[in-house]
């Protein structure tokens, strides 16, 4: 606004001058003499003045129109001019309105135009590592994988489309089921991208797929530093790949550096079951009893499980049935009102044939959460009490029908696994799996033995005719 004003000020004063210099000449009056090749000219001042801003502007069109015969020999001759360039601007123009065309084709499904598009924009601009992308993804979309990748590939040699280049490429091999060699091209756009999202959800999800436990921990600890994954995300599912990866090195023989991974995971995530559980037993392997306790106390009063009641009943599998039950108030008192305490709880008062106390153990439990587990406890206690067969048979009865509780459930698609294990078998999801009962009965035969605690001291020599009870039969 000021400006404006300030250019109005400065075009009123130039006229105004010019009209008081003019007006000056006209009332001196004077003359002008110019000799030229022995001639005199004379000349009013104001005229003079008018002959010479002529004579410079016709100097100045001289000026333009040589530049202009310059320009047009340089323009045949092939140099860069302003014409050139007016040309130049012209393609490009037209060039990216059909780049842009093509993009909004390929946006809306269109890629026979997109292809058609593109091919445009490639002729006008020239410039492959903008029309390629398009040319790749409008072929993937008609279903001409060969032709994609061939694009693909010819965005490998630019410095700035490298990794479009990549990507695309393992997408191809993806969608054709070559996961060794995308799994490779993985590695190589998260190596140009070290924080590209999409680029380290792929390469973990491929390391999980391949057991490649030591990479998909380092490509946790990736996302962590790029704030790709929370804190407490990847400490979780960092305990869930040292597990897994000290399975496959016990497997493989190498028993310390097995434990070492087995201890490591128990450290991350106490809480995670099947970790404390073989954290557990490598301690018990060493003699360390008390360490193998610590382990399960803390597992159990996160959330109790018939594998830590095991695990816990293998620190002294020579223990008396009274021994047992004294020592396991350990972990009873802990979450004393959980339906696993109670259950576990009852079992043992059966292996000491305690039965009044396993019923007491029991409470309104197989009435209000009636599961074949529990149901098949009852039948063990009324025959433990000398109750008629029919009462027994009708608790067994119930317990074929009923629900079989809690077992590994996939979170993510609800599959049932028969035991617990870094990834579902049936949607690929990591850490998905829950300890929890199904929504409904789904008739897979239960995973854990009914009673666990009572195996090894009723198999072999049932006391009292106390029951063990078959899982198969229920």
């Amino acid at each position: 606004m000021l400006w404006s004003l300030i250019r109005i000020f400065l075009f009123i004063g130039i006229i105004t001058a010019a009209a008081f210099g003019t007006t000056f000449l006209i009332e001196n009056g004077g003359e002008v003499r110019l000799s030229f090749a022995g001639t005199e000219y004379t000349f009013q001042p104001l005229v003079a003045i008018i002959i010479i801003a002529l004579f410079l502007v016709a100097v100045w069109v001289s000026f333009k129109i040589l530049g202009l015969l310059v320009a047009v020999f340089y323009f045949f001759n092939g140099d860069e001019t302003a014409i050139s360039r007016y040309f130049t601007r012209n393609r490009e123009r037209r060039g990216f309105e059909a780049l842009a065309d093509g993009m909004v084709a390929l946006a809306a499904g269109e890629g026979r135009v997109a292809v058609a598009k593109a091919a445009k924009a490639e002729k006008y601009l020239e410039r492959p590592e903008l029309t390629h992308l398009i040319n790749a993804q409008a072929a993937e979309m008609n279903g001409d994988n060969a032709r994609a990748l061939k694009y693909y590939k010819n965005l490998l040699d630019n410095d700035r489309t490298r990794f479009v280049g990549v990507q695309g490429i393992m997408k191809q091999k993806l969608a054709d089921g070559d996961t060794d060699t995308a799994l490779k091209l993985a590695e190589k756009a998260f190596a140009l991208r070290p924080q590209h999202k999409a680029t380290m959800d792929t390469l973990f999800d491929l390391q999980t797929d391949k057991e490649e436990w030591a990479g998909a921990r380092k490509t946790i600890e990736a996302k962590v530093r790029a704030n790709a994954l929370p804190k407490d995300v990847a400490r979780r599912r960092d305990a869930v790949l040292t597990l897994a990866d000290a399975r496959q090195l016990l497997d493989a023989g190498e028993v310390i550096s097995g434990k070492d991974a087995a201890l490591q995971a128990n450290r991350l995530s106490p809480e995670l079951i099947p970790a404390a559980v073989l954290a557990a037993e490598m301690q018990i392997n060493d003699n360390s009893k008390r360490a193998a306790a610590k382990i399960i106390k803390k597992a159990w009063e996160a959330t109790p499980h018939p594998d830590l009641a095991a695990s816990f009943a293998d620190i002294e599998p020579e223990e008396t049935p009274a021994a047992r039950l004294k020592r396991f108030n350990a972990i009873i008192k802990l979450r004393p009102d959980h339906s696993e305490t109670k259950m576990l709880q009852a079992e043992l008062n059966l292996t000491a044939e305690d039965f009044p106390g396993a019923r007491r153990a029991m409470g309104p439990l197989a009435d209000d959460e009636p599961t074949a587990r529990s149901l098949a406890i009852m039948a063990a206690i009324a025959r433990g009490e000398g109750a008629e067969e029919t009462v027994v048979r009708g608790w067994l009865s119930k317990a074929l029908s009923a629900s079989r509780g809690p077992q590994w459930i996939c979170s993510s698609c609800n599959k049932i696994h028969t035991a617990w294990a870094p990834k579902c078998d049936n949607c690929a999801g990591f850490d998905t799996m829950a300890w929890k009962a199904p929504p409904e009965s789904d008739g897979v035969a239960a995973t854990t033995a009914m009673l666990p605690v009572m195996g090894g001291l009723l198999a072999d020599e049932p006391k009292n005719d106390a029951p063990v009870v078959d899982e198969e039969n229920t």
